[in-house]
C-alpha cells in the first residue's frame, strides 16, 4: 500500500498460513529462508523470493524522486535492455503517486490527531469520575462518624478507594502503531521461548475454549492490523442465533407434542398390518419395527393373527378387545318388536305353477294391464313385484317363472312370501313344476290357495285337478281339508273377486303385523345391472321403513339409497312393509335372495360386506380343493376322457344368471360337460372378450349386447358371441354343440362268408387264397376275419379281390375268386374267411 512504510511492512509479522504457523522475522527475510512450524514440534524451511526495497523522496521542483543505492563494483557485463513499461516513470505517474502518499500521510496525522483527542477526553472524564467518587466517600465517612451503628464496627467503603486508586494509576492511552503492535507480539512469543530456556520446562498447552492461553501465538493479518490489543475468539452472532432458535424450537416441540391416546383396538381373529396400525392411530413404519423386533418380517398388506397383534398393540400401550370375525353380525340380529309397536300390513302373495298355466295372465287381470304379451316367448323370465289395490285392502303379489330352469327363482318368492296361490291349468292338469311349487311351499310352510285357471276351455276338469291334488298332500275344502281353491278364468276375468277374497281371509287369520318404526329390513328379490344407472335390485321391505338416504348391506354388497323407485314406475322417499321397491345405490351388483338390512353408518356396512366377502371367497377356495387341476384336465381332454364347453354368460337379471348356470350345466355327460367360466349381470364388454379368448369359451348374451370394443375384440379375435332371449332356445342349441363335440360310434355289419379251397405262392405277392363265397358276398376293401377251426386268428383288411384275372368289386355267393390278405400269409387250405363292415353312428346326448 502507498501509506505503508518500509518499517511498517518489515513488522507484519507472524502470518498463519494454513495449519502451520509461517514467522517472518527479520533475520529470515535478510537470508530469503522462513521456518513455518506445525504441531507436536515439527517444523519446515520454506524459501521466500526478496525483492529489493524501493525509497523515494521529495525534490527540490517538489517532483518525488527515487533513491538508487549505491552500486557495488561488478565486473563489467553487457548492458542489459531497458523495459519501456517497468523503466522509468513518466510525469504522470510519479504526480499520480505523489498525490497518493500525501493524501496517506495525511490521513495518519488526521487519525493520530482524533486518537489524541480521544485520550484527552477520556482522561479527563475518568479524572471527574475519580473526584466525584472521593467527594462521595467522604460524606459516607462523615455520615457514618456523626451516626454509627449500635455495635457494629463502621468500615470505610473499598470499593470508591479501589478505583480511585485504579484510576490514580492507570497509564495514559496510548495508540499502538502497526509496527509497535508486531513488536509487542514478537515480544509476548519470546517469552515462553525465554522461559523455557531458563527453567528447563516446557510452558503449558493451549486448553478448551474458555483458556486464554489457547491463542497466544496466533494472530490473523486482520487482528494484527486493526485490533488493539489481542482479544479471545467468541462465538459468531450467526452462532448465537442458530442455538437460540434452536432452543425456541425444543420448546415449541415439547409444547406442541400430544399426549398419547390410549385407544381400545378391536382385534379380530386375522387382520393386515395397515389395519392394524389404522385402529392404533400409529405409523405403519413403527408398527412393522416392532413386528422386527419380534422377529416377524412382515410388509403392510400381510395379514398376521390376533396374538401377534395383541402383542403389538400392548407395546404401544393399547388395550386390546379380541373379536370374532362372526362377531361383526351380531348388529343385524333382528330384535324382536313389541306388540304394541306393531301395526297390520298387506299380505305378500306369490304366484306359483308350471309353466303355460297362466300365473302372469291371472295378475295381468287383477292389475288390468299386459305384462305376459311383454314378456320374451310368452313366459316369465324373471321375478316381478306388484301391488293391487282392492277395495278391502293391498295385496303384494310376486310372480315367479315357471320353466324348470327357474327353480331357485321359485325357492326365493317362497321364502319371502306370506300366501302361495298355486295356479293349475285345468285342462292339462298337476306338472312337474306344478309338484316343485307344493315342496317349495311347504317348505317354506306358507299355507296354499288353488287357483284352478282355464275353466273356460272345453276340456277343462276341475275335478280331476282336486283329485290328482290329494297325491301331494295337498287337501282342498271341498275332499274335507283346509286348503282353499278357486275356479277362475285370466282371459274371461271369472271369479277373479272370489281369489281376492279368499287372499284377504287367509291373511286376516295369519294377523299379519310389522313395526314401521324401526330400521327397514327386507330381501333381494331380483337385481340387474342397469346402463346409466349401476346396480339396481329390487328389494321387498318385510319390516321398518326405508328411506332414502338410509346405509344398507345386502349379501356381500354394500351401498346407500339414492333412489327409490315403486312399482309404478314413481320415485318415493320412503317404503313401507311389503311394499316391492327398486333400490338405487349399490356398491355392486347383489345376488337374488341376499337379505337386505340397513345399519348405522357407513363403517359398519364396509366391516360386515368385508367379511362376508372374505368368507364367500374362504368358501369357493374350500370347494375347489377337490377338483381337477388344470394340467390333469389337459391331460384327460388330450387323452379322450373328458372334453368341455366353456361358455361364459352375461345377462339383464340375476335370476337369469342362475337360471342359465343351472340349466346349462345338466346338459353334460360324463364324455362331455358345460363348463360355465362366469356369470354376470351387465352388458357384454372388452374384458369379456378377453377372458373368453384367454378360456376358449363361447359368450352367451340373455337380453343384453356388447358394446363397440367387445364387438370389435371379439371380430379380431374370432370370439363367438351369440344372443337370446328365451332361455330354452339357449338350451337346445347348447345342446347341440354338446352332440357335436361328441366322438362318433361304429357299428359293425356282417357280409360273407368264404371257404379257402387252394393256397398260391405268387412271386412278389405272396400267398394268395382261391376262394370260394359260400354266404353273403364278398366286398373289396372290406374288413376280414380269418378263422381256423372256427378261433379268430387275425384280422385286418382285405388286399385284393380278383375274379380269375380281373380285380373285382364284389363277389356274390356260389362263386369262386380270389383274395390276399394285408400283412398277412399264414394262410392254409380249409380256413374260412368271414368279411364285415363298420357303419358310422352320430353320438347323442
Amino acid at each position: 500500500m502507498p501509506n505503508e512504510t518500509p518499517s511498517d511492512t518489515k513488522a507484519k509479522t507472524p502470518l498463519t498460513l494454513g495449519r502451520g504457523k509461517l514467522g517472518l522475522n527479520k533475520t529470515e527475510v535478510e537470508t530469503g529462508q522462513v521456518r513455518q512450524s506445525f504441531s507436536h514440534g515439527r517444523s519446515k524451511v520454506v524459501q521466500v523470493e526478496r525483492k529489493r526495497q524501493r525509497k523515494f523522496e521529495i525534490g527540490a521542483d517538489g517532483k518525488v524522486l527515487e533513491v538508487k543505492p549505491v552500486p557495488v563494483a561488478a565486473p563489467k557485463v553487457e548492458a542489459p535492455v531497458k523495459d519501456a513499461t517497468h523503466g522509468t516513470l513518466t510525469g504522470a505517474e510519479q504526480a499520480h503517486r505523489l498525490k497518493v502518499l500525501q493524501d496517506a500521510m495525511k490521513a495518519d496525522e488526521e487519525s493520530r490527531r482524533v486518537a489524541e483527542e480521544e485520550a484527552e477526553r477520556r482522561a479527563a472524564e475518568e479524572a471527574a469520575r475519580a473526584e466525584e467518587e472521593k467527594r462521595l466517600a467522604a460524606e459516607e465517612a462523615a455520615r457514618a462518624k456523626t451516626e454509627p451503628a449500635a455495635g457494629v464496627t463502621a468500615k470505610a467503603p473499598e470499593a470508591p478507594h479501589t478505583i480511585a486508586r485504579i484510576v490514580t494509576e492507570q497509564r495514559p492511552v496510548q495508540v499502538k502503531t502497526p509496527a509497535a503492535r508486531a513488536a509487542a507480539l514478537e515480544e509476548e512469543e519470546e517469552e515462553p521461548r525465554r522461559k523455557q530456556s531458563k527453567t528447563g520446562h516446557k510452558p503449558p498447552s493451549p486448553g478448551r475454549r474458555g483458556d486464554t492461553r489457547r491463542r497466544e501465538g496466533k494472530l490473523t493479518i486482520s487482528a494484527a492490523l486493526d485490533a488493539d490489543d489481542r482479544v479471545e475468539r467468541s462465538r459468531s452472532v450467526a452462532a448465537m442465533r442458530r442455538a437460540v432458535e434452536k432452543e425456541k424450537r425444543k420448546m415449541q416441540l415439547a409444547q406442541s407434542r400430544p399426549e398419547k391416546i390410549v385407544r381400545e383396538v378391536v382385534l379380530p381373529e386375522t387382520i393386515t398390518v395397515q389395519e392394524l396400525s389404522n385402529r392404533m392411530a400409529e405409523r405403519s413404519v413403527n408398527v412393522i419395527k416392532s413386528l422386527m423386533k419380534m422377529g416377524v418380517m412382515a410388509t403392510i398388506n400381510e395379514v398376521i393373527d390376533a396374538d401377534t397383534a395383541e402383542l403389538v398393540a400392548q407395546e404401544f400401550g393399547h388395550t386390546i378387545k379380541r373379536v370374532t370375525d362372526s362377531d361383526v353380525e351380531d348388529s343385524l340380529n333382528v330384535v324382536t318388536d313389541d306388540s304394541d309397536a306393531q301395526v297390520s300390513r298387506p299380505p305378500v302373495v306369490t304366484i306359483m305353477g308350471h309353466v303355460d298355466h297362466g300365473k302372469t295372465s291371472l295378475l295381468d287381470a287383477l292389475r288390468q294391464t299386459n305384462v305376459a304379451g311383454g314378456e320374451a316367448g310368452g313366459i316369465t323370465q324373471h321375478i316381478g313385484a306388484y301391488q293391487v289395490k282392492t277395495d278391502r285392502g293391498v295385496i303384494t303379489f310376486i310372480d315367479t317363472p315357471g320353466h324348470e330352469a327357474f327353480t331357485a327363482m321359485r325357492a326365493r318368492g317362497a321364502k319371502v312370501t306370506d300366501i302361495v296361490v298355486l295356479v293349475v291349468a285345468a285342462d292339462d292338469g298337476i306338472m312337474p313344476q306344478t309338484i316343485e311349487a307344493i315342496r317349495h311351499a311347504k317348505a317354506a310352510e306358507v299355507p296354499i290357495i288353488v287357483a284352478i285357471n282355464k275353466i273356460d276351455k272345453p276340456g277343462a276338469n276341475p275335478a280331476r285337478i282336486r283329485q290328482d291334488l290329494l297325491n301331494h298332500e295337498v287337501v282342498l275344502e271341498e275332499m274335507g281339508g283346509e286348503t282353499l281353491s278357486v275356479e277362475v278364468s285370466a282371459i274371461k276375468k271369472t271369479n277373479l273377486d272370489k281369489l281376492v277374497d279368499a287372499i284377504l281371509l287367509q291373511a286376516e287369520v295369519l294377523d299379519l303385523k310389522a313395526n314401521p318404526s324401526r330400521e327397514a329390513a327386507g330381501a333381494i328379490v331380483e337385481a340387474k345391472m342397469e346402463k346409466g344407472v349401476g346396480p339396481v335390485g329390487t328389494v321387498l321391505v318385510q319390516r321398518g321403513t326405508l328411506h332414502v338416504g338410509d346405509i344398507f348391506v345386502a349379501g356381500s354388497q354394500w351401498g346407500r339409497v339414492r333412489i327409490l323407485i315403486d312399482y309404478n314406475g314413481k320415485q318415493i322417499k320412503e317404503a313401507m312393509p311389503s311394499a316391492p321397491v327398486e333400490v338405487v345405490g349399490f356398491s355392486g351388483v347383489p345376488a337374488a335372495g341376499d337379505d337386505f338390512i340397513v345399519v348405522a353408518d357407513e363403517a359398519k356396512a364396509r366391516e360386515i360386506s368385508e367379511f362376508r366377502t372374505r368368507k364367500q371367497r374362504i368358501a369357493g377356495q374350500a370347494g375347489s380343493v377337490g377338483t381337477t387341476t388344470m394340467e390333469q384336465m389337459f391331460a384327460k381332454i388330450k387323452a379322450g376322457e373328458a372334453k368341455e364347453l366353456a361358455i361364459l354368460i352375461k345377462a339383464d337379471m340375476q335370476g337369469s344368471v342362475e337360471a342359465l348356470t343351472g340349466t346349462l350345466t345338466k346338459l353334460g355327460t360324463d364324455e362331455v360337460k358345460v363348463n360355465v367360466i362366469y356369470g354376470a349381470v351387465g352388458a357384454i364388454n372388452e374384458s369379456d372378450v378377453t377372458l373368453a379368448k384367454a378360456s376358449n369359451a363361447v359368450i352367451i348374451g340373455f337380453n343384453v349386447r356388447a358394446n363397440a370394443q367387445a364387438r370389435e375384440v371379439s371380430k379380431r379375435d374370432g370370439i363367438d358371441i351369440r344372443y337370446y332371449s328365451i332361455i330354452y332356445d339357449v338350451a337346445d342349441d347348447v345342446k347341440k354343440v354338446l352332440t357335436g363335440m361328441l366322438a362318433p360310434t361304429f357299428k359293425e355289419n356282417f357280409i360273407g362268408y368264404a371257404e379257402v379251397r387252394e393256397v398260391f405262392n405268387i412271386t412278389k405277392v405272396g400267398k394268395v387264397a382261391g376262394c370260394r363265397v359260400t354266404e353273403g358276398v364278398i366286398k373289396r376293401g372290406c374288413k376280414v376275419r380269418l378263422l381256423r377251426d372256427n378261433v379268430v386268428i387275425h384280422e385286418g383288411d382285405l388286399a385284393q379281390l380278383k375274379r380269375f384275372k380281373d380285380d373285382a368289386k364284389e363277389v356274390r355267393e356260389g362263386y369262386e375268386c380270389g383274395m390276399a390278405l394285408a400283412n398277412y400269409n399264414d394262410i392254409q387250405k380249409g380256413d374260412m374267411i368271414e368279411c364285415f363292415e363298420m357303419e358310422r353312428v352320430e353320438a347323442t346326448l
